[in-house]
């Protein structure tokens, strides 16, 4: 079982697949840090100082002992009140939105390098193999005597 788990590991396919989780995982990092702290403070900024983040809705009561701010989205929601935080959503929506229009462009310009190679493949010449030409003389020599 152990020789078999080997070979399954070593296939290209999985190990391909582990290099894209990781590398998906800090894309996805560095795309929230890209919306937290670039997007959404300039769309804050234009739309008058608002941080999306901040808007909730509370459906539930705060609970007795709760001494922090009854405006703090971060903090009602460790004291665990129940929240609709619309404005994390919002924030997650636009991440989602920039993941995946990046992933487009990736998308995009691969298919244009694999189109690009394609046509030149399909320009070029095919190269004969020179045991080919080398009949072809024999046969050409052959059909002059």
């Amino acid at each position: 079982m152990l020789a078999e788990f080997k070979t399954f590991i070593a296939r290209g396919n999985v190990l391909d697949l582990a290099v894209a989780v990781i590398i998906g995982a800090a894309f996805g990092r560095i795309v929230s840090s890209l919306t937290d702290d670039i997007i959404m403070p300039i769309v804050g900024r234009i739309t008058g100082g608002l941080d999306f983040s901040g808007y909730f809705l509370r459906l539930g009561p705060v609970p007795q002992g709760y001494s922090g701010s009854p405006g703090n989205y971060a903090e009602l929601k460790k004291a665990g009140v129940p929240l609709l935080g619309y404005g994390e959503f919002l924030t997650v929506t636009v991440n989602f939105l920039i993941v995946a229009f990046v992933i487009f462009l990736l998308v995009r310009a691969v298919n244009r390098m694999t189109e690009r190679q394609r046509v030149v493949e399909e320009a070029a010449p095919a190269v004969e193999p020179a045991d080919v030409t080398l009949l072809r003389e024999i046969l050409e020599e052959l059909k002059r005597r």
